[in-house]
This record gives C-alpha cells, structure tokens and sequence, in this order.
C-alpha cells in the first residue's frame, strides 16, 4: 500500500533529477568506456538504496539537520546516514562515468560529512540516549 503522505513534490523532484543525470550518462554521446561503465554499474545501485531510505525516512527527511523522528528502521537500521553515504556514492559514480574523476574531492564529500555531523549533534540533542545507542548499532 502506498502512503501518498510520502510523495512530496522534493522527492519527486530529487528522483527526477537522478533520473536525468544517469540518462545523460546512459545517452552521453561518446564510447562506452571501462569509467562509464563502472560509473553507471555503482551509480544505479546507489541511487536504489539512496531512495530506498528516502522514502523509508518519509516524513522525517529534511534538507536541514531537523529531530522529528528517529528512523532505526530499514536502510536506516544498518547505516546511521544512507542519504548523504549513498548521494555521495552517487555523484561519485556519475562523475566517474562521465570522467571528471577529482572533481568529487572538492565539494560532495566533505559537503555530506559537515552534514551528517551537523545531523548527529541535532538528533543527539533531542533524542539523547535513545540515539547514542542507535549510533552504536550502525555503520557511518
């Protein structure tokens, strides 16, 4: 059964937006070579479980660090920040399918872990114990 209260206009617009950019990768002219290959193979997958948890995390997702709900369930069960590890995965990948190999370093990496602790510290604040011990369970 789907629960509408899920499908907000973000996450429309986020899955658009992925869907957009592995087809320019799928459709890119060019060869198909080992980097696009291996780019598309990780970034597919990625972006799975990326909206997976997304839509797992329903209501609880914000753009800002926000403490509406503890999410210790699904993806969320075995990795504390599915959204930022597999956005970062994501863009890495279609960076890596369309050849632009470094460019990552310079802004999704660091931009996800400044977000996950900004995160952290709010979900710590507001959940306190409930969340150190989620916080022992899971993975990144």
């Amino acid at each position: 059964m789907v629960t509408y209260e899920r499908i907000t206009l973000l996450f429309v617009l986020q899955f658009c937006a992925v869907v957009v950019v592995i087809l320019i990768v799928v459709f890119r002219p060019g060869g198909w070579s080992a980097a696009r290959w291996i780019g598309l193979a990780i970034a597919i997958p990625a972006a799975v479980v990326l909206f997976t948890a997304r839509w797992q995390l329903g209501t609880s997702f914000s753009v800002t660090p926000q403490a509406r709900e503890l999410v210790t369930h699904g993806v969320c069960s075995k990795i504390r920040n599915p959204i930022y590890l597999f956005s970062a995965v994501l863009v890495t990948a279609i960076l890596v399918a369309l050849q632009y190999r470094y460019a990552f370093l310079l802004l999704a990496v660091p931009m996800q872990i400044i977000r996950a602790r900004q995160e952290s510290r709010v979900l710590e604040a507001k959940f306190g114990d409930e969340y150190r011990s989620y916080r022992k369970g899971t993975w990144v």
